[in-house]
């Protein structure tokens, strides 16, 4: 019997008649509505014609998560007095309770997902609910795109409705207006949501803030104690959001002795904890939940949230071939949704871990996982719709260039689309098995190495990392989930039957029974011709058994330690790791990782790395998850990633000429080369000059100067002269002056037998004919007075000339090269400086009488005449003079 009283009291229903107005107009809405108010379970239920009287149809509604796909079921199922499965039924991966009868089927949007990819018209669906589409899961995203092309190209009159409590809805109603004559109409539900108290309760101390997927345990310790805070200053239960896993189970460590049940909710936890949870109780609770209680589902009871502002989302390092989740802060659409659990049946309080100042600077919405998240499925299912790039797709955001290009390459090494982007047979395949690409392939090409069972086993364990407690060696973790009782064995088991069933027979790939064939060839929304099954495995695919474990395919021989690294190299081939000693490890993909000081595995000389993470500013990653290979399956698996190449290059100051062979940036093996090629021998060569400077050739003291007073002439006059004063600057002309000596070296003790000198000679302007000044513009040495030929230093930025006062005396004028007057340099008869000047008259007049009577004493055998500007200049004693 339908329970009226309860559909009266849901106060969405003050809105369903805008909202079935607006799609009978407009086939398309955005449903607002604040959390309890009814819009998962009314709406679906009216728009199915099940309550207020409309006409009879299917509708299909769209839920993020597995926990919340049940619930809205069991709920709807509820109030029209039935068992689920009946007028109401539910489809989740690996789990369908739904019958003939049943109008109103509430699926997860992965689900949803793979039957568009199956049936592109969705044939016998009359309504698409996409519930929570606030949270822009990347699959919700998708699904809503496929929607608008299939309602645009296909059918018309396929009515979608995008609802949520907290969503952005003018971009909501401008996706959901694409190909129409304006955005689509929005309709908002008013709520009776109880008032909310918010407490502000920040930690005493400052903590730091999560990185990667740590939260600092004072954090935790403090969500604890606010948890304990609100068991005493409220009444009614408690529910504590937390990012992930390892964090509610911690608190709950901290939570001993209160005067609760305290009950653990995440995606993982066993179906009977996940309704016991919705289920109303006598005695008090604590529910520690990840954000699947955010959205979608009433928690009876419930009447205090305590909010520690932290959410996990996905991220991926493109470069380093990493993904992971992290933790971040939450946004304040979430922490409004949070908030709203505490007043869904009566007035309460939501502690927040934060101070309301922070709250204020807060991201407004969570970030689109398209724009964070690894692209690769996403990839896939855009090129089996018919368009590659998504770029006819009305996407809330468009995927970001750099992702896309990461995922394509990605799909074409595992083979599952051509050069073109185009899936191949293989590609459609995987599309089908609900899983990642890289997961995939490893089944795939597993099976045919291991059997589908024993493959299977082993991508259900990758598919959903195990409990870390399971511990970071992959085949020990198989193990444990075959003799397992947890809830995570429970789930790995119904995921290995799944894809058993779905890589032994493609028509099992659905969880629902396959269409009949209508014998009409297949339409593609977007337009372009439908990808042709018997299509070649184009575009580079990896093997698909390894040699190494040396059994027939198929046999299923292997021992466990070999068939999970076998899946593991088979995913994540850039990630098999060699030995760097201490637990040190290398990817192929060139990141260094790291194990924990307690592993197991620690002495492998090879590993398939399933998991790995690396933190913010740390130069290893920290492996996880991972499984002993040995060097043939790692060749096999990661075939693709093989180069074998010539490589010459300065290394430890010499070139080194070798031949390497890498799985990526593994070296395999290497051996010299004993006759490289010339060109990139003296590529190393310059290579070398740079790193070390143009000392490694040979400078004479004549090339040294030569140098210097090309670099002055070029400082002073410029024109045809040569930039020679910087190594880069010669280097850029190698061929102008090095050669042909350059390229007839082959090591570093060559380069030490080139004479500079000559070598500068060539880059002197002789076409000119300015090569032959020379001597005249920078000469080498100046003749002074006393007839000596004294060297000019040109190393500085004003030529010097170093001479014995002695031997300037008559000299009135200052001498000049290329019109620049010298630097003088007035040396005692030692050879010791005593005077600088670049003014001889003014010298002469004033400086020389100090010169003069400081150092006549020092040096009585040498001439200071009074008037220096009239006197003989001389090199030698007095006595010699007056011979």
């Amino acid at each position: 019997m339908i329970r009226q009283a309860a559909l009266d009291s849901l106060p969405v229903r003050e809105a369903v008649p805008a909202l079935v107005s607006a799609l009978d107009d407009h086939g398309t809405a955005v449903l607002c509505a604040p959390p309890g108010t009814g819009k998962t379970t009314l709406v679906p239920l009216v728009l199915a014609g099940l309550v207020g009287g409309g006409p009879r149809r299917r509708v299909v509604v769209a839920e993020p998560r597995r926990i919340a796909a049940r619930a809205a079921a069991r709920r709807m199922a509820w109030l029209l007095g039935e068992q689920v499965g009946g007028s109401v039924g539910f489809t989740v991966r690996g789990e369908r309770v739904a019958g003939p009868r049943t109008v109103v089927e509430v699926v997860t949007t992965g689900v949803l997902l793979q039957r568009l990819q199956r049936d592109q018209e969705l044939a016998g669906v009359d309504v698409v609910v996409l519930d929570e589409c606030h949270e822009r899961h990347l699959d919700a995203d998708t699904v809503a795109a496929f929607l608008l092309d299939v309602r645009e190209n296909l059918r018309p009159e396929l009515r979608l409705v995008a609802a949520s409590a907290t969503t952005d809805a003018a971009a909501w109603a401008r996706v959901l207006g694409h190909g129409g004559p304006g955005d689509a109409p929005v309709v908002e539900a008013a709520g009776v949501a109880y008032p909310v108290e918010t407490v502000w309760a920040p930690p005493a101390r400052p903590v730091r803030p999560p990185h990667g997927m740590r939260v600092d345990p004072a954090q935790l310790t403090h969500v604890a104690s606010v948890v304990r805070r609100a068991l005493a200053e409220r009444e009614g239960d408690v529910l504590c959001f937390l990012p992930g896993v390892g964090e509610i189970a911690r608190v709950a460590g901290q939570l001993g002795g209160v005067d609760a049940e305290v009950l653990q909710v995440h995606g993982r936890a066993p179906a009977a904890v996940q309704d016991a949870a919705l289920t109303a109780s006598d005695h008090r609770r604590v529910i520690l939940a990840t954000a699947v209680a955010e959205s979608s589902l009433t928690v009876p009871g419930v009447r205090v949230v305590v909010d520690s502002g932290l959410a996990r989302e996905p991220r991926v390092d493109h470069a380093r071939g990493l993904g992971a989740l992290a933790t971040v802060r939450a946004s304040r659409a979430a922490g409004r949704q949070r908030a709203g659990r505490a007043g869904r049946e009566a007035p309460g309080a939501v502690y927040r871990c934060w101070t309301e100042a922070e709250d204020g600077r807060l991201p407004a919405f969570p970030s689109p996982e398209i724009r964070i998240a690894d692209l690769a499925q996403f990839a896939l299912q855009a090129a089996c719709w018919g368009d590659p790039d998504a770029t006819g797709l009305a996407l809330p955001d468009p995927p970001p260039a750099g992702a896309m290009a990461a995922a394509r390459e990605v799909l074409v090494a595992v083979g599952a689309v051509d050069a073109a982007g185009r899936p191949t047979a293989r590609g459609l395949k995987m599309a089908r098995l609900g899983l990642h690409p890289r997961l995939a392939r490893a089944l795939l090409d597993g099976t045919a190495a291991l059997g589908a069972r024993r493959a299977a086993e082993v991508v259900a364990l990758l598919s959903e990392e195990p409990p870390r407690e399971y511990g970071d060696d992959l085949a020990g973790a198989w193990r444990q989930a075959r003799r397992g009782a947890d809830g995570y064995a429970a789930r790995w088991r119904t995921e290995v039957a799944r894809l058993d069933r779905a890589v032994r027979d493609p028509a099992g790939l659905s969880p629902t029974p396959p269409l009949p064939e209508t014998g009409a060839a297949p339409r593609t929304p977007s337009g372009a011709p439908p990808p042709d099954p018997r299509a070649s495995n184009a575009g580079g695919a990896v093997p698909s058994a390894s040699p190494g474990l040396g059994r027939s395919p198929g046999s299923g021989a292997a021992p466990d330690d070999g068939a999970a690294g076998l899946i593991a190299a088979l995913a994540f081939p850039e990630r098999v790791a060699k030995s760097k000693g201490e637990g040190a490890f290398l990817m192929a993909s060139g990141t260094a990782a790291e194990l924990g000081d307690g592993s197991g595995l620690r002495r492998a000389p090879w590993l398939a790395v399933a998991v790995a993470d690396r933190a913010p500013h740390s130069a290893s990653a920290r492996i996880r998850l991972a499984a002993v290979i040995d060097e043939e399956t790692a060749r096999a698996a990661a075939a693709h990633l093989r180069t074998d190449t010539e490589e010459v290059h300065w290394e430890d100051g010499d070139v080194v000429a070798r031949a390497a062979q890498r799985l990526g940036a593994i070296e395999l093996a290497v051996r010299p080369l004993r006759t490289p090629d010339p060109a990139l021998v003296r590529a190393a060569l310059l290579d070398g000059l740079r790193a070390e400077g143009l000392g490694l050739l040979r400078w004479s003291p004549d090339a040294q100067a030569l140098r210097a007073r090309l670099g002055f002439l070029h400082r002073t006059l410029g024109g045809a002269w040569p930039a020679v004063e910087e190594d880069g600057a010669l280097l850029d002309r190698a061929d102008d002056w090095l050669e042909p000596e350059l390229s007839r070296a082959r090591r570093r003790a060559d380069l030490g037998r080139i004479d500079a000198g000559q070598a500068l000679n060539r880059l002197l302007p002789w076409a000119t004919g300015e090569a032959s000044r020379l001597d005249e513009l920078a000469p080498e040495r100046l003749e002074v007075p006393s007839g000596s030929r004294i060297r000019v230093d040109y190393s500085a930025e004003q030529p010097v000339l170093a001479v014995k006062l002695q031997e300037l005396f008559g000299l009135a004028e200052t001498p000049r090269v290329a019109g620049v007057p010298v630097l003088v340099h007035l040396l005692s008869p030692a050879g010791r400086p005593a005077a600088v000047t670049a003014d001889l008259a003014s010298f002469w007049q004033g400086g020389y009488r100090a010169v003069r009577a400081e150092l006549r004493g020092r040096y009585p055998k040498h001439p200071w005449p009074e008037d220096p500007a009239t006197a003989e200049p001389t090199r030698h004693t007095n006595a010699r003079l007056r011979r």
